[in-house]
C-alpha cells in the first residue's frame, strides 16, 4: 500500500550500507531522529468540511489527509511531524470527462478552490491547498487511468489523464509499443502530470520532452471543454498545445492525453565510463549530443556525487578493486562517472557504441565494468526511497535543479553547490551537497543538485534550516540565464522567483492567459502564479 506519510510503496525498503552511512557521517554532523506521526491522530485533527455535498465528493479524514500534501521537504516534514496546516475540505475521484465537467460546474457555483491531483509526487508545492476563506475540492485522476485508443498508422496513443508510468508502458507494451518517458517519479507520477509540468524523462535524448510527445488531448476548463486535435504540425498561429503544457491546473484539468510513442526497440543496454575530470566529462558528453551521436540516455556526475554513489553502493571489496584499477588507468582522484544508454536494434546500436566510445576515448576515459549499467538501470526509480532511510538516521535530503547553456554549466554547478554548503554558515553546519547534469541538448544541459543535512532539534527548526537553503539556491538559480525548474515545473515554491526568468511582459501574458480561461481564479490559486493580494 502507499505510504501516507512518505514516498512509494510501504513494502518496499531500500537498504543503505553501513560504510554508506559511515561515509556521510564523515561528511555532515549529526542530526536529530525526530518522532513520527500517526496516522489516526493526524486524521482526528481534520477539520469539518465547508463543502456542500455532492454525490462524487468524500468528506472522509483519510482520503483529506493523503491528498494534502505532495513530496517536497516541507511536505515530508508537515507529514512525519501530523503538522499538516490546510487540508482540502474534501476529494473527488471522477471517472470520466464528463464528471470532471460536472465537478467543475459545481465548484463554479459554489465558489470553491480546485487543486487537480495526478499521483501527488510534485517536490514543488503542486497540490497543496492555501489557507482560504472558500472550500477547497481536491480532484484525484486516478481513476482515469487506462489506454482509450491505439491508432498504429499515425503512432498515436489516448490515455485517461490520470494513468501512472508503470500502467503507460505496460499497456502500450502489451501491443509493441512504449511512450519512453522515464522521469525518477516514474513509478507514481501520472501522463495528465508530466503534460502540466513539462516533464522530462532520463531518456529524453532518445525519445524527447513531454512537450515533444504529446500530440493533443482534453482539457475542461471553467469556460467548457477544450478537445485539441492532433496535428502533426501547424503553421496557424500560436501552437495551442503550448498553452496546456506547464499550466499546472491554473487554467483547468487534463481528462485526456493524446501522446506519440514509439514501437519497441529491439535491443537497449546501459554503461558506465569513468572520465579524469568534470571538464573531461561535460565536454565528451557536449561533443557527443553536439554531433547528434543517437544514445538515449547521457548522465554526469561530478566528482563529490561520484564519490557519494561508489560509497552508498556497498560493495566495499569490489568497489576497493575498481578504484585501484581506475587509479592504475589514470582516473583518480577528481573521477566522475558517467552513464549513457543504447537504445535501438542491434546495427543502430554497434554504431552509436563506436562512435561514443571513440569520443571517451579522446577524452580519457575508462569503461567501467558491465554490471554498473545494469544496476544503474534496475535501480533508477528507487532514489527517492533514500529520503527515508537518511530521515531513521536523523538526515533530510532534498534536491533542485536547473538548465543552463553549455558555457555557463560550470560556473552555474558550483555557484548552486556553494549556495547550499554556505546557507547555514550562523549554525556552523554544512551540508553534503553533489551535482549530476542529465537531459543534454545541443545548446546546454539541465544541472541536478542532492543535498543532505542534519535535522534540527525540532520540526520547526529543521524547515527553517530548509529554508534557508532553498531561498540561497532558488536566488542563485533565478539570475536571468537559467530557469526556476527545468523539469520539476513552479508550483507554489518557485512560483515567487518565475519573474527573473520570464520577465514582466512575460508574466503578464501567463496571467492573461489563466485570467482568460478562468475568470474567478478558482483553479490551483497560488500555483504557477502567487496568489493576488485580497
Amino acid at each position: 500500500m502507499r505510504r501516507w506519510n512518505g514516498w512509494g510503496d510501504d513494502g518496499f525498503e531500500m537498504a543503505t550500507p553501513e560504510n554508506g552511512i559511515r561515509y556521510l557521517n564523515s561528511k555532515v554532523a549529526a542530526g536529530t531522529v525526530l518522532p513520527d506521526a500517526d496516522l489516526q491522530d493526524v486524521c482526528a485533527q481534520v477539520p469539518a468540511t465547508r463543502l456542500p455535498q455532492h454525490p462524487l465528493i468524500s468528506t472522509k479524514a483519510e482520503d483529506r489527509v493523503r491528498h494534502a500534501r505532495g513530496q517536497s521537504l516541507p511536505d515530508w516534514l508537515a507529514m512525519r511531524s501530523g503538522d499538516f496546516g490546510v487540508f482540502p475540505d474534501g476529494v473527488s475521484f471522477p471517472q470520466s470527462t464528463e464528471q470532471v465537467e460536472e465537478l467543475l460546474q459545481f465548484a463554479y457555483l459554489h465558489d470553491i478552490e480546485v487543486i487537480p491531483y495526478g499521483g501527488g509526487t510534485s517536490v514543488a508545492g503542486h497540490i497543496n491547498p492555501l489557507q482560504s476563506e472558500k472550500p477547497v475540492l481536491t480532484i484525484d485522476m486516478g481513476h482515469m487511468n487506462t489506454l482509450l485508443d491505439l491508432n498504429t498508422d499515425s503512432q498515436i496513443a489516448t490515455f485517461g489523464a490520470g494513468v501512472p508510468g508503470p500502467q503507460v508502458e505496460a499497456q502500450l507494451r502489451a501491443r509493441g509499443y512504449t511512450l519512453g518517458h522515464f522521469p525518477q517519479s516514474w513509478e507514481l507520477s501520472t501522463l495528465g502530470g508530466w503534460v502540466a509540468s513539462r516533464s522530462s524523462g532520463q531518456q529524453s535524448l532518445r525519445y524527447g520532452r513531454i512537450e515533444q510527445m504529446f500530440a493533443g488531448g482534453t482539457m475542461v476548463t471553467p469556460k467548457g471543454r477544450w478537445d485539441i486535435p492532433t496535428i502533426p504540425a501547424s503553421s496557424a498561429g500560436p501552437d495551442a498545445r503550448e498553452m496546456v503544457l506547464g499550466s499546472e491546473g491554473r487554467m483547468g484539468i487534463i481528462t485526456e492525453v493524446k501522446v506519440r510513442v514509439t514501437p519497441l526497440a529491439q535491443q537497449e543496454t546501459f554503461y558506465a565510463v569513468f572520465l579524469p575530470s568534470f571538464e573531461a566529462a561535460k565536454n565528451a558528453v557536449r561533443n557527443i549530443v553536439q554531433n547528434k551521436i543517437p544514445l538515449s540516455m547521457l548522465r554526469v556526475s561530478n566528482a563529490l556525487e561520484t564519490e557519494t554513489q561508489l560509497k552508498l553502493a556497498g560493495h566495499e571489496t569490489l568497489i576497493a578493486w575498481l578504484e585501484r584499477y581506475l587509479s592504475l588507468r589514470g582516473v583518480g582522484e577528481g573521477k566522475c562517472l558517467l552513464t549513457f544508454g543504447v537504445t535501438g536494434n542491434k546495427q543502430q546500436n554497434k554504431v552509436s557504441l563506436k562512435q561514443a566510445f571513440k569520443i571517451f576515448k579522446q577524452f580519457g576515459g575508462v569503461k567501467g565494468p558491465a554490471m554498473m549499467g545494469e544496476k544503474w538501470a534496475e535501480n533508477r526509480f528507487k532514489f527517492p526511497y533514500l529520503r527515508e532511510n537518511l530521515w531513521l538516521e536523523g538526515y533530510a535530503v532534498d534536491t533542485f535543479e536547473t538548465a543552463t547553456d553549455w558555457h555557463r554549466v560550470t560556473d552555474l554547478m558550483n555557484a548552486m553547490e556553494d549556495s547550499v554548503r554556505t546557507a547555514l554558515s550562523e549554525e556552523g553546519i554544512v551540508p553534503h551537497v553533489y551535482t549530476h547534469l542529465s537531459h543534454m541538448y545541443t545548446q546546454g544541459c539541465s544541472i541536478y543538485t542532492t543535498y543532505v543535512f542534519p535535522n534540527a532539534d525540532s520540526y520547526e527548526a529543521t524547515l527553517e534550516r530548509w529554508k534557508k537553503i532553498k531561498h540561497a539556491a532558488s536566488t542563485t538559480v533565478a539570475n536571468g540565464h537559467a530557469t526556476i525548474s527545468h523539469q520539476h515545473g513552479v508550483g507554489k515554491d518557485h512560483a515567487p522567483y518565475m519573474p527573473a526568468e520570464k520577465g514582466e511582459l512575460g508574466m503578464h501574458s501567463i496571467q492573461v492567459l489563466v485570467d482568460g480561461f478562468d475568470p474567478k481564479q478558482l483553479l490551483n490559486p497560488g500555483t504557477l502564479l502567487e496568489r493576488h493580494p485580497k
